[in-house]
């Protein structure tokens, strides 16, 4: 159980940890998490709940469902949290108070919205206004990801570059996710090219990769169409002042700056999202204790290889919410 007062990080997940099923206790458990899915399924027009519960896993996964459902159910959980667990993303109050949010790609817009940046319908109305401008940015079948282990960042770095160089293909790094696991995204062929070179050359050796099974290549230069989509919709949506520190993707710095977050979810549409870098600022920042928001823990199994010292743990149920609380 986490100690009264632990100052804590909020960690928001993306695509690839959703569930069929995910956020269904919450729901059936607390009104406040029912009051979050009515209202982004309101704004969007689409069921999230019968989405979310039900499925099909083919339905959910679609870009454009995927994203404000992932969303969606990241906030029913926080409003059971805060709600119920004592939990204010206010920094110095609340039983334990929140001193940072951070989200992984999508999860970005649920860590402003944590802060209180950004609203609950803004964030439904933009995330699946993202989905659907990713999707159509590149044609399905043209682009590809992959996870790359085993290399040093700047090795990934050399390997997309040398990639590109003898394929004219796009192939870049687009999660720096931990020491040693970065994921790389571009065209079919140019990613292609990348694994073939690992696999082949001996400057690379040491280094594996593993396809990822997506449905565009994220955060790279082909989302550029989709970059250009969203530009004019999110600086014309409403920020307000985030009540403790955001750690943008592209940056990895702490900010509270409400002018600049929504240049930092443009860029990041197209950039890297750098979550090694911003995980190690939480110590900085005087966290001691991490929560993995949403299904899945991919965030908490990257934090044991980043800051092995800081506890973290996954509230993806109303049974894990008690177990901590």
């Amino acid at each position: 159980m986490l100690a009264f007062m632990s100052n804590l990080a909020l960690l928001f997940p993306g695509q690839g940890s959703q569930q069929v099923g995910m956020g269904k206790d919450f729901f059936e458990n607390f009104r406040e998490s029912q009051l979050v899915f009515e209202e982004a399924a309101d704004t969007i027009k689409v069921n999230l709940k019968h989405l979310c519960f039900e499925g099909p896993m083919d339905a959910l996964t679609l870009t454009e469902n995927l994203q404000p459902a992932l969303f969606t159910v990241e906030m029913a959980i926080l409003a059971a949290l805060e709600a119920h667990a004592g939990i204010l993303t206010e920094a110095g109050k609340g039983a334990d108070p929140v001193l940072a949010c951070a989200g992984h790609s999508l999860g970005e817009y649920s860590a402003l919205c944590a802060a209180g940046a950004l609203s609950i319908v803004d964030g439904a109305r933009l995330t699946r206004l993202r989905g659907s401008a990713m999707q159509r940015a590149v044609p399905a079948g043209l682009g590809s990801m992959a996870a790359i282990l085993g290399l040093s960042a700047e090795a990934v770095e050399a390997l997309c570059a040398a990639a590109h160089k003898e394929s004219g293909e796009t192939v870049e790094p687009a999660n720096f996710n931990a020491p040693g696991q970065v994921v790389i995204s571009g065209s079919k062929d140019g990613v292609d090219k990348a694994c073939a070179l690992l696999k082949n050359e001996p400057a690379f050796k040491g280094g594996k990769s593993i396809p990822l099974q997506v449905s565009a290549p994220f955060h790279c230069a082909l989302m550029k169409p989709a970059q250009d989509e969203m530009a004019p919709m999110i600086r014309a949506t409403v920020f307000v002042l985030p009540s403790c520190a955001v750690i943008p993707n592209c940056t990895a710095e702490p900010s509270r700056d409400v002018n600049h977050l929504p240049e930092f979810l443009i860029r990041q549409i197209v950039e890297p999202v750098r979550w090694d870098q911003s995980m190690g600022k939480l110590r900085a920042l005087g966290v001691e204790k991490v929560l993995e928001i949403g299904p899945g823990k991919v965030l908490a199994g990257l934090m044991k290889r980043i800051e092995r010292d800081l506890p973290v743990a996954n509230i993806a149920s109303v049974q894990a919410m008690r177990q901590e609380f």
